[in-house]
This record gives structure tokens, C-alpha cells and sequence, in this order.
């Protein structure tokens, strides 16, 4: 980065992204300001040099929203990622697999709050989108079965969430693997689900 830095200069497209590999290798160490302060720097360059709609704009933005959202910063995520999630919308389409992705994320963090209708409204729309244009047994499909499942069990919704969690796990087992980290925790959510239900239902 410091070489791309001194040789190309802040604002070329190599330097940015060198920048923002550094930052996401804070954040998978956890290092949430280093990683912070890092994307800031690329999205504000990013706004002014290629315009708030750039896909490149849009990466640093929903990278930002995910710092946030590792940190339990909710309202800041949020905010982000309806921005994102609405150009996404606009540019690309409603059924673009980055524009899906984001409304994932913004479920994913209204689940997180507590706020399982809002949750429950975009992922029936992802899971369906992504059932109809990926198909049912795609990997992206399947993280949407997940994520519904977890947000009908917040809902109360406890039998329709182990039925559908019981298909998901069915799905990774045979198309990821028994053990794959996405079918082990599955896996073990619906353990947990059925151990209790067996107590509510000796």
C-alpha cells in the first residue's frame, strides 16, 4: 500500500484497493478501527472520484456497513446498507446477486435488533428471488433458508422454522457437505430446536 501510495498517489484506483485489502484484513483480525478509519478514507475517495453510484463506491460502502455491523453499531450499518441496497436497486436491479446480498445484510441486521417483521419481509423476497433465479439448491439459496428459519423462530413461528431448517440441513448435507461449516451450523441450531421441542412435547 505505502508503495502505491508514494508511486501512483492517493486517488489511483491500485492505491484504493491495496487500501481497502488492508482494512479487510483488520477486520478479520478484528481490528475494527484500524479497519474503519481505512475504509472511511477509501469510500470518501471513492464518492468524489468515481460518484456515489460506482460499484466501487458501493463495495467500500457495504464494507463499511459490515465493520459496523461486527461491532453490534446497528443504526450505523443500517443506514449504509439501505443506501447500498437502494442504488443497488436502481443500477443493477432488483434481482442482481449483489443487490440480493445487501438486502441479506440489512435482514440480518434488523434480526440482530429484535425487528423480525422487517427481517422476515426482505428475506422472503431474497429467498424467493434467489430460489428463481439460481435455483433451489444453490449455496445463496440455502443461506436464505437458514436466515428465514432463524428469523420465523424469533417470530414464534416455532413449527414452520424447524420445517424449514430441517430442509436446509437436508440441502447442505448433500450439496456442501456433511462437513462444511455452513451445514455444522445448521446443523446444530436445529439440534437445539428439536431438543426443545421434545421437552415442550414429551
Amino acid at each position: 500500500m505505502e508503495t502505491s501510495l508514494r508511486v501512483l498517489g492517493q486517488e489511483h484506483p491500485s492505491t484504493l484497493t491495496s487500501m481497502a485489502n488492508l482494512a479487510s484484513t483488520y477486520r478479520n483480525q478484528g481490528r475494527w478501527k484500524e479497519a474503519e478509519d481505512l475504509e472511511v478514507q477509501v469510500m470518501e475517495t471513492r464518492k468524489r472520484v468515481l460518484g456515489q453510484e460506482h460499484p466501487s463506491t458501493l463495495t467500500s460502502i457495504a464494507n463499511l456497513a459490515s465493520t459496523f455491523w461486527n461491532q453490534g453499531r446497528w443504526k450505523e450499518a443500517e443506514d449504509l446498507e439501505v443506501q447500498v441496497m437502494e442504488t443497488r436497486k436502481r443500477v443493477l436491479g432488483q434481482e442482481h446477486p449483489d443487490t440480493l446480498t445487501t438486502m441479506a445484510n440489512l435482514a440480518s441486521t434488523y434480526r440482530n435488533q429484535g425487528r423480525w417483521k422487517e427481517a422476515e419481509d426482505l428475506e422472503v423476497q431474497v429467498m424467493g428471488t434467489r430460489k428463481r433465479v439460481l435455483g433451489q439448491e444453490h449455496p445463496d439459496t440455502l443461506i436464505s433458508m437458514n436466515n428465514l428459519a432463524l428469523t420465523w423462530k424469533g417470530l414464534g413461528r416455532d413449527k414452520e422454522a424447524l420445517k424449514l431448517m430441517e430442509e436446509c440441513v437436508l440441502l447442505l448435507t448433500r450439496i456442501i457437505g456433511t462437513n462444511h461449516p455452513d451445514t455444522l451450523s445448521s446443523r446444530a441450531i436445529l439440534l437445539k430446536w428439536q431438543i426443545n421441542e421434545l421437552e415442550i412435547d414429551p
